[in-house]
């Protein structure tokens, strides 16, 4: 009987999990990832709190508890990064629940810790996100509108096209600008430590700004870093050819990983789901110059998600010459396949159209729900602090709309009016 109380508590939890575009498919190891991280009490406390960012004294009026202890239950999970925290400007702390990902997966082993078995955890997570595929197809390649973006390796910028780079397009420029900067343990590296899949990228390494580095450093699950360190991270990562991926936004970035195509999901899932462009890309990819390209393949090695390959060089006097062949349809725009070319052969172009980037979370978050088919959870909870009146009358005539003219005002959606409505009501 305790077996099928415990498992409804957590199916109960996942529910909750899946109310957002970033959710979790129900499974056996989720099920038990979840019973590591949280308690039976706690797994049911959290399955019952709004999606929208809530105070001590909600939690309080759900949970039927006095404000004391709901505090307590708050600060405890946030303590373990289960739960974001910050203050609002009159002093009243703000809670939120973060997604599995980027969120509390991560969070949960970006620094070494004894008060969960993370080699367990870790085995857990790869048997749900390497071996089960649901997580991921479900995380990268459920609609258009993406979680993450790669940012264009800035070392493999010419004078020319550095001109056409915006600054929310620049790694560097995110580490300059953010209110708080964190680093931790690469989530995936360490994980694929514990299971004996690790490569020997820096773990030391991937970052969070803004909100989650505030909440994350001040709960000793990252450490503070100043512009400076934070920038000569970013150098090691461009030495040592790590993509950097980040939170899909031009305002307030929450995180960059600095990824290897071995060990990190988001890799592993622009090369599995590719035909989804699981990731936005940069404005840019690499051109091959086939004359002076001379078949060493170091590009090709160096490409995280397999968008070159060495194809013949149709060359009658040598013909075992290869030369390297771009696959826009794979390529992220990263670059960090320019620097390994000695000839010359290969220099980034711009790729054509920009893909609309997302003015901040909230503007994603509704673009991801839209195109998922979870946007009536969010209305319904009033999570992004719009007019709740608003923005139900507004996607209420949408939804209404014939098949045709709905997708056609999905793309206004995607575009101005729904950052509009951001810029207003935010």
């Amino acid at each position: 009987m305790a077996h099928h109380t415990s498992r409804s508590i957590y199916d109960r939890l996942t529910e909750r999990l899946n109310r957002l575009p970033q959710g979790a498919p129900p499974s056996e190891s989720l099920f038990k990832i979840l019973g590591i991280l949280f308690s039976e009490r706690e797994a049911e406390r959290v399955a019952v709190l709004p999606i929208r960012p809530f105070t001590a004294d909600k939690a309080a009026e759900i949970w039927k508890v006095p404000e004391a202890e709901a505090r307590a239950t708050l600060d405890e999970l946030a303590s373990r990064a289960l739960l974001v925290d910050w203050q609002r400007r009159d002093g009243t702390t703000e809670y939120v629940l973060p997604p599995p990902m980027a969120g509390f997966f991560e969070f949960s082993m970006m620094r070494i810790r004894t008060d969960v078995d993370q080699k367990a955890l870790a085995e857990l997570f790869y048997q749900y996100l390497n071996v089960e595929e649901d997580f991921l197809r479900a995380l990268f390649a459920g609609g258009e509108t993406q979680l993450g973006r790669a940012f264009v390796h800035e070392p493999a910028l010419s004078d020319e096209n550095a001109l056409h780079v915006l600054d929310f397009e620049r790694a560097s420029e995110v580490i300059r600008t953010a209110r708080h900067r964190g680093v931790g343990l690469c989530y995936c590296r360490h994980k694929m430590e514990h299971v004996g899949r690790a490569c020997d990228a820096p773990q030391d390494i991937c970052m969070t700004f803004n909100t989650s580095a505030d909440s994350l450093i001040r709960h000793g699950q990252a450490r503070p870093v100043s512009v400076s360190e934070g920038l000569e991270l970013l150098h090691q990562a461009h030495e040592r050819g790590l993509v950097q991926f980040g939170e899909n936004v031009r305002q307030s970035v929450n995180f960059i990983c600095n990824c290897c195509g071995c060990c990190c999901e988001a890799m592993i899932a622009a090369r599995r789901f590719a035909a989804a462009h699981p990731i936005h890309t940069t404005h840019f990819m690499p051109q091959v110059t086939e004359g002076q390209c001379n078949g060493c393949e170091k590009c090709v090695r160096a490409c995280p998600v397999e968008a070159l390959s060495a194809v013949s060089a149709n060359d009658p006097r040598h013909p075992k010459r290869t030369v390297a062949r771009v696959d826009p349809d794979a390529c992220l725009g990263c670059g960090v396949c320019v620097p390994t070319c000695r000839t010359g052969a290969l220099r980034l172009v711009e790729r054509g159209s920009r893909r609309l980037t997302p003015l901040n979370g909230a503007h994603r978050t509704v673009m991801m729900a839209l195109e998922r088919g979870t946007l009536q959870d969010i209305i319904w909870d009033n999570k992004l602090l719009w007019s709740h009146r608003a923005l139900a009358a507004f996607f209420g005539a949408i939804l209404k709309l014939p098949p045709v003219k709905r997708a056609l005002a999905s793309e206004q959606v995607r575009s101005r009016y729904l950052e509009a409505l951001v810029r207003r009501f935010g």
